[in-house]
């Protein structure tokens, strides 16, 4: 299948599993990648006919910038959710890594990576919702 991909998506957000990480917030980066077929945009040449990846990046921006989760699990499952709800794709791969975590030993980042599958009896929207 087909792939869009998307990588270092940058936004401050306010989670954490500590009231501390809650309140002064931190850094996160995404990547994703959204897996639908992009045989009719390669032979059209339209931005009609595919998913625009700068609303897709502005939306992780939106739920991540607006959301507040304890955990990265939780704040992926909404992206991803939001993601495969509002656009016509198959299935959605997702990153979300907090660099330089406040964590006992130094590591350059933390995160998490997810993988979610449209239901088979969903068909998804025709187009980008905004």
């Amino acid at each position: 299948m087909d792939a869009i991909v998307i990588e270092g998506i940058e936004f401050y957000g306010f989670h954490g599993a500590t009231p501390e990480e809650q309140r002064i917030g931190h850094r996160y980066l995404v990547d994703v990648e959204l897996c639908l077929s992009l045989e009719a945009a390669g032979e059209s040449d339209d931005l009609a006919d595919t998913v625009d990846y700068g609303v897709v990046a502005s939306r992780i921006v939106q739920i991540g910038t607006v959301q507040q989760c304890r955990l990265l699990e939780a704040l992926a499952e909404r992206m991803a959710a939001a993601l495969l709800a509002e656009l016509p794709v198959e299935r959605v791969r997702l990153r979300i890594r907090k660099p330089c975590p406040p964590m006992p030993v130094i590591a350059a980042a933390a995160g998490v990576e997810i993988q979610r599958t449209r239901a088979p009896d969903t068909a998804g929207p025709p187009g980008l919702v905004v």
